[in-house]
């Protein structure tokens, strides 16, 4: 969501980078992913440089907030618009070019903030829509919507059936914009958004639809003051987690059979770049092995940046 101070943020600097547990285990999950050694520095914790690889040309892109990369259908970015639209997916290419406009059935678009990819039950892949966005800390659920990824087809518009997942807070309602998809074991981690740079890592353990699920707090960030975080991925192979916020990305490397919360308690590694140049943005997408990602503004038009370590 627009935040009340952009100028804020613009000005402040990344003044501590951590990561701090809280009491709550962590059990390792089922099918780990291949994982990176111990001593694996994150492969984009370096200095980065930017590439404009296009511009959205469809105007039903109008705020988009969130964005992902599919990893069986070759150049397809998945994104979507903030609250205000109806409840559809855009699939568009790295160039820009629209490649589908996708209704979703049995689907609402209150506050929808990011999206991630992941598996379905069936051995797919499906992609998992946020409507986690709450401003005003009020809403008693938040929902993920969960659809068998699409392949986008031409000459007109689509629909696609989802599966509404509905989530509870242990701790109370809180304002959250990062959604991740845990592609070995199905868990879904949401981390909250806080103006004060800490937020809250919850975790929902392989969920189903059809009732709701409380989540389990599994820790706590702090990555410095006025970053607040507004979008997260997981690299396809499991190896690499990113959290970004409108001007940084932090970054990890996930160790062999260790969980996504495991590793968000390690200190994390700040990237080197400046991600308020693209103006206000608050969606992130990794390529498949982690070692460049996709980013792309709100506006009209926006530009599709790809940013990669600077050789």
């Amino acid at each position: 969501m627009r935040p009340a101070l952009l100028a804020a943020v613009a000005i402040a600097l990344v003044v501590g980078v951590g990561c701090g547990g809280d009491s709550a285990r962590d059990p390792e999950r089922r099918r780990p992913p291949a994982g990176a050694p111990a001593s694996a520095r994150p492969p984009l914790c370096t200095r980065l440089r930017a590439r404009v690889t296009g511009q959205v040309d469809t105007p039903a892109a109008t705020e988009l907030s969130g964005l992902v990369l599919s990893r069986s259908q070759k150049g397809v970015l998945w994104t979507h618009n903030d609250s205000g639209d109806q409840a559809r997916l855009l699939a568009v290419a790295p160039d820009g070019r629209a490649l589908a406009d996708v209704a979703l059935t049995g689907a609402q678009n209150a506050d929808w903030e990011d999206i991630a990819l992941g598996g379905t039950p069936e051995g797919g892949d499906a992609l998992y829509v946020g409507d986690i966005g709450d401003n005003e800390a009020e809403r008693s659920s938040v929902a993920v919507y969960r659809i068998d990824e699409p392949r986008p087809a031409q000459g007109g518009p689509q629909s696609a059936m989802s599966r509404k997942l509905t989530f509870r807070y242990p701790d109370g309602p809180h304002d959250a914009e990062a959604l991740l998809a845990d592609p070995s074991s199905g868990d879904l981690v949401i981390v909250t958004k806080s103006f004060d740079g800490k937020a809250g890592v919850y975790v929902a353990d392989s969920p189903r639809d059809g009732s709701t699920t409380v989540l389990r707090r599994a820790g706590n960030l702090a990555l410095g003051a006025a970053e607040a975080v507004t979008a997260g991925d997981l690299s396809a192979d499991g190896r690499t987690i990113v959290i970004r916020t409108y001007g940084s990305l932090f970054t990890w490397s996930r160790r062999a059979g260790e969980s996504v919360a495991s590793a968000l308690r390690r200190r994390a590694c700040a990237a080197r770049a400046d991600l308020l140049v693209e103006g206000q943005s608050e969606a992130v997408a990794l390529t498949p092995n982690g070692r460049a990602f996709y980013t792309v503004p709100e506006g009209d038009q926006p530009s599709i940046r790809r940013w990669a370590p600077v050789k």
